[in-house]
């Protein structure tokens, strides 16, 4: 052991000479053996081996071999490294005709996470973007890459047709063959295919076996001795349509589908990766994160088309991608609900919702004259993903009108400073905060910070014993009736008040909610104002 210490160190500190005087060549060979040696302690190393490659490279000394030597320092990596192996697959490709590259800003985080399902840091990875970003090519690459890492392990594709899939199954062959422009037979040298059933979606690599490497077959086909998935399960939209995604019914009959004829082929220790547009909240990616809510080997991404500024977050270089201007064209000719599930990726029960945006009350500018009184109500955060919810209302009349919203799900400490200020800055005269949990003591703290500020806002608390969901749902109708809320043309560049608004009209009765703390506080405003109102009214005996 110690020996082989000396020797790795003596190595090293060749390889680093020869980067420092740039002996390229010699420098890789070095990187070679270490790399053999010890892939993790060395791959910093050439990392940096191929920063000063690109340096040379783009102060002009564009030879051909330091070009080769980059090129090999990747196909070196590319059996471990899925985003090394991403790069080197089309080194031969011209830059405006590879895929990966000009998408890899974007991409990046999915690809960080495919790493993790391979190295079995995950057991379940759920994918959703925006349709047309390159979410199903960048499964490809990643299904051609397992094949070479494990050719006699059978990965097993399913999606709702076979005509999606013999799309895969054929790309799938592009890649892997050696007479194409990808360099997949450099990587995985020694490798070459053993059969195709372009019929039946099936490719083999290396020795001939019963379940090939690839094999693909669409949902409800009667999967059961037929195929099996060892290394991975791959399901790629398993909802057809619109129509589908409509209907309880139909995806009560998917789940069951996709758990009888996909799932159960799984054999071993094999890995689970869905690629969707999240249309229900009773998909099949939708009951996996209820089902794996707590469970940290599984992870659900989700990639919204546009950012909170509403700029496209995939608008590629070379006119790829799609542009801000795309996406707001899209927005403005989809229903609200089509929107946010197909390019959002908020999935919505259209037949469910509490509240409807047409239906709320909108206001452009407050009354003339002081409010009747200034009040908030506060649903507190503690940890956790939660939201902190605290609308603002100025009376008039039997009116309220929302006139600010705080909607924040930063630490507790940044939201406690916010909420003081708030308070102050509004001059809110009395508060009710929610006291379950930590509450009464972040009341406590906001009502000194108020004091300290020179507010005079009075905070009391409430102890909620009534089931949220039933709350929520009682007060809706007074939440429609009494509150007002700002017309989008006056928000100015007020993500939050938007964001709240977003989530109060996301609230669906028809399945689980992942944020209810919007639809909640405004139950609480609904019964804090109500109280106001409970003075009982005796009758009497005249006494003269």
């Amino acid at each position: 052991m110690a020996e082989s210490k000396t020797n790795y160190s003596k190595l090293n500190k060749a390889y680093k000479i020869f980067l420092e005087n740039k002996k390229y060549g010699q420098a890789y060979y070095c990187l070679q053996n270490l790399y053999k040696a010890n892939k993790e302690k060395t791959y910093p190393s050439i990392v940096k081996y191929r920063n000063a490659l690109n340096k040379e490279i783009q102060e002009g000394n564009t030879m051909q071999e330091y070009v080769n030597f980059l090129k090999f320092s990747y196909i070196l990596t590319a059996k471990e490294v899925f985003d090394d192996y991403c790069i080197a697959l089309e080194w031969n490709r011209e830059l405006t005709k590879k895929f990966y590259l000009p998408r890899r800003k974007q991409l990046l985080p999915i690809v960080a996470k495919l790493q993790d399902l391979a190295d079995d840091k995950l057991d379940l990875l759920c994918i959703s973007t925006p349709p047309g970003i390159g979410k199903t090519t960048l499964a490809i690459f990643f299904l051609t890459w397992l094949a070479g890492k494990y050719p006699n392990e059978p990965i097993l594709g399913g999606s709702h047709n076979n005509s999606f899939l013999n799309g895969v199954y054929n790309e799938c062959l592009r890649i892997i063959r050696s007479d194409g422009d990808y360099i997949w037979a450099d990587i995985f040298t020694g490798l070459t295919i053993t059969s195709t059933n372009a019929k039946d979606m099936r490719l083999d690599i290396g020795t001939s076996k019963r379940f090939e490497t690839l094999e693909f077959s669409s949902i409800g086909s009667g999967n059961a001795g037929k195929v099996r998935a060892g290394t991975l399960l791959y399901c790629d939209d398993l909802v057809d349509g619109i129509e589908t995604a409509m209907s309880k019914e139909r995806l009560d009959k998917l789940w069951q589908m996709y758990y009888t004829d996909l799932r159960q082929r799984k054999i071993g220790n094999c890995k689970e990766l869905h690629i969707a547009t999240r249309w229900s909240v009773h998909d099949v990616i939708g009951r996996l994160a209820m089902q794996y809510e707590d469970n940290d080997r599984a992870c659900f991404l989700s990639f919204p088309a546009v950012d909170e500024n509403g700029e496209s977050n995939f608008d590629y270089p070379f006119g790829l991608g799609f542009t801000t201007e795309f996406y707001k064209q899209q927005m403005e000719i989809m229903d609200d609900a089509s929107w946010k599930a197909l390019y959002m990726n908020i999935p919505i029960e259209r037949e469910g919702l509490l509240y409807e945006k047409n239906e709320l009350r909108r206001y452009f500018e407050l009354p003339d004259g002081k409010p009747d009184a200034i009040i908030a109500v506060c649903d507190t955060k503690t940890t956790g993903s939660d939201y902190c919810c605290m609308p603002i209302a100025y009376q008039y009349g039997q009116d309220y009108y929302i006139e600010k919203i705080l909607c924040d799900n930063s630490n507790p400490e940044v939201v406690e400073a916010r909420l003081i200020l708030t308070l102050v800055e509004q001059k809110v005269q009395v508060a009710r905060f929610e006291s379950n949990v930590a509450g009464g003591k972040i009341a406590e703290k906001v009502q000194n910070g108020v004091k300290e500020l020179g507010g005079t806002c009075k905070i009391n608390t409430k102890y909620t014993t009534q089931n949220k969901e039933t709350k929520i749902i009682v007060n809706s109708g007074w939440v429609k009736e009494r509150c007002l809320f700002k017309d989008d043309s006056v928000l100015n560049g007020d993500k939050e008040y938007r964001k709240a608004v977003d989530m109060l009209c996301s609230y669906t009765m028809a399945g689980k909610n992942k944020h209810d703390d919007v639809p909640d506080a405004f139950s609480q405003l609904a019964v804090y104002v109500e109280s106001f109102n409970t003075n009982k009214v005796e009758i009497v005996r005249r006494f003269f």
